[in-house]
């Protein structure tokens, strides 16, 4: 019986030996990183319209009269009540 496991803890090694894979070749040279895209200027959703409208752009979403305004650091928009 012990013969019987010996043998099979050996052939069960040999055979995970046998079926690993070589290591992959080396690869090729690196791609050159893509360039930044410009950054987009700041917009509002508008969800009746489905769509992404421009700072300053005036809409009435949902009967309300509204204005795409920057937020105060600049990087975002909004909609803010419009004045009349």
């Amino acid at each position: 019986m012990r013969t019987f496991l010996a043998t099979s803890a050996i052939a069960l090694g040999l055979s995970a030996c046998a079926g690993q894979v070589p290591a992959p070749a080396k690869p090729a040279a690196a791609a050159p990183a893509p360039v930044a895209a410009a950054p987009k200027a700041p917009q509002c959703w508008n969800g009746d319209a489905g769509a992404f409208m421009d700072v300053g752009a005036k809409a009435s979403i949902s009967g309300v009269a509204v204005v795409c305004e920057k937020t105060s650091d600049g990087k975002n928009a909004q909609w803010m009540g419009a004045k009349h």
